[in-house]
């Protein structure tokens, strides 16, 4: 397919400045717009100090726990968002992505790691994605450490000590570096000969790297985070097994992580393809939880002392979790996501979507007034991997705004169903008491602006779900 007409008219009608001048504006349009449904969020934080709802059953102390902590968080996301615009202004303002690009040679030349007669380019990609990887968890980390232990410490949801978190940063490193050599490298191969469909070939490669990271994350990844454990035998696995087993769940296995070494948050998810499903269960999800003391190195992961591992929970802690007939209810809404398709149908949705994103990538990469906009100096190489950055993070910038949006509208029906179908499994009155622990356990604010919820969430507000299981349980009876 030849885009060479295509791009001969963009070239006409735009010039470098022009593109240069509406990404600038794009970006700070959108940031102003996330801002103003932050500050609408920031208004109901203020106005709803007395007006707890009753269908929660919520005290006072814990409504207005759960109201500071939404605003501190509120009030961290704007300083996040505009520190990020800040850097990434900086970034493009002084032709950050070609800099990035010309240092990626020395530095690929010094490490000499490169074999002689490869291709440079390839190899050249490969040290600008480490060389960003590190920018952005250097740029990142004070962020991250004020996030970890400044709002959630003094919220009382961090639970990781300082060592834990910097042996985590480098890990989540090192893991991303692995993983981001390989799949960089192949990418630009394909590319270059891939021929005039080089973007159907390209889409082919990354879904097939979806699949592959779907299927070892959970087994070879996840494990070096977090420890797994199989639930142990008992009423909740006898329970949990039993509903896999009501609906035809291929349930391979069933885990327990241990998410309270690094914070108090809960929840639960599935995975696995085809008939190898798993179930894992955060122990902060269930009420009375017990961790195993018998290795010594594990009660010390955490940087603590075998001593104080073992001592009690605090009895605010012990307090938190569901119930086995809760914990039931929420997989009965979890296993709703499988039985109605709900991931296939959004891998189904985002994969015709990248194809069409890389079919617009294959109209612009080769257009050197883009990569001008960029600092790029005229009739000099044009990088396939920053085209694909500036076309996908840069040029689609809107588009992807407007997905998003969408993506949040259709993850709320698919939330509403997955509710409805534990309601007929016979699980109402359970869910309700479920979401309503999950939501006082993580201080999660009942009461949002429609905007704000509408633009930022995924699932739907607290509410909402408690009278659409009401009405779905009338229904059924």
């Amino acid at each position: 397919m030849d885009f060479s007409a295509f791009t001969k008219k963009v070239e006409t009608y735009l010039t470098p400045e022009k593109i240069y001048w509406s990404i600038i504006a794009c970006l700070w349009i959108e940031y102003a717009f996330e801002l103003y449904l932050c500050l609408r969020q920031r208004k109901v934080y203020h106005q709803s100090k007395e007006k707890v709802p009753k269908e929660l059953n919520l005290d006072k102390e814990t409504f207005e726990k759960s109201r500071l902590y939404g605003l501190d968080k509120g009030n961290f996301s704007m300083f996040h968002d505009f520190y990020s615009m800040f850097v990434l202004t900086g970034l493009l303002s002084c032709s950050g992505l070609y800099k990035g690009w010309i240092v990626s040679g020395p530095v690929l030349d010094f490490f000499n790691v490169w074999p002689v007669g490869w291709d440079k380019e390839i190899g050249k990609s490969v040290s600008f994605s480490l060389i960003a990887l590190l920018f952005n968890n250097i740029v990142g980390l004070p962020l991250s450490l004020y996030s970890t232990f400044v709002l959630e410490e003094k919220h009382g949801f961090n639970k990781q000590t300082l060592g834990f978190f910097c042996k985590d940063t480098v890990k989540g490193i090192l893991v991303s570096a692995l993983i981001t050599v390989p799949i960089v490298g192949l990418i630009v191969k394909i590319v270059q000969l891939g021929g005039q469909f080089f973007f159907v070939w390209l889409w082919i490669f990354c879904f097939i790297v979806l699949m592959f990271l779907m299927t070892i994350y959970p087994l070879l990844i996840a494990p070096l985070f977090d420890k797994y454990t199989p639930l142990q035998e008992g009423p909740l696995r006898t329970r949990i097994e039993a509903l896999a087993g009501r609906i035809k769940f291929p349930l391979t296995k069933l885990f327990v992580v241990e998410g309270s070494k690094r914070s108090a948050h809960s929840n639960a998810y599935l995975y696995g393809l085809f008939n190898n499903k798993r179930i894992v269960l955060y122990d902060t999800l269930i009420k009375g939880y017990v961790k195993s003391t018998d290795d010594k190195k594990d009660k010390e992961e955490n940087g603590e002392s075998s001593k104080a591992t073992e001592k009690k929970a605090d009895p605010e802690s012990e307090e938190k979790g569901c119930t086995d007939e809760e914990i039931e209810a929420v997989l009965g809404h979890e296993l709703g996501h499988w039985k109605l398709n709900h991931v296939v149908k959004n891998i189904v949705i985002s994969q015709a979507n990248l194809l069409f994103i890389f079919a617009l990538f294959a109209m612009f990469y080769q257009n050197s007034t883009v990569y001008e906009a960029f600092g790029f100096p005229k009739k000099t190489e044009k990088p396939i991997l920053l085209g694909l950055i500036i076309v996908l993070q840069f040029l689609l910038q809107i588009y992807n705004a407007a997905m998003g949006f969408l993506m949040h509208v259709l993850s709320r029906k698919f939330e509403f169903e997955a509710d409805e179908f534990s309601v007929q499994l016979g699980y109402g009155r359970d869910l309700k008491g479920a979401l309503m622990k999950l939501n006082k356990d993580n201080l999660s604010f009942p009461i949002t602006d429609p905007l704000y919820s509408a633009w930022h969430h995924s699932h739907p507000p607290l509410l909402q779900r408690l009278h659409a299981i009401d009405d779905a349980m009338k229904k059924s009876k």
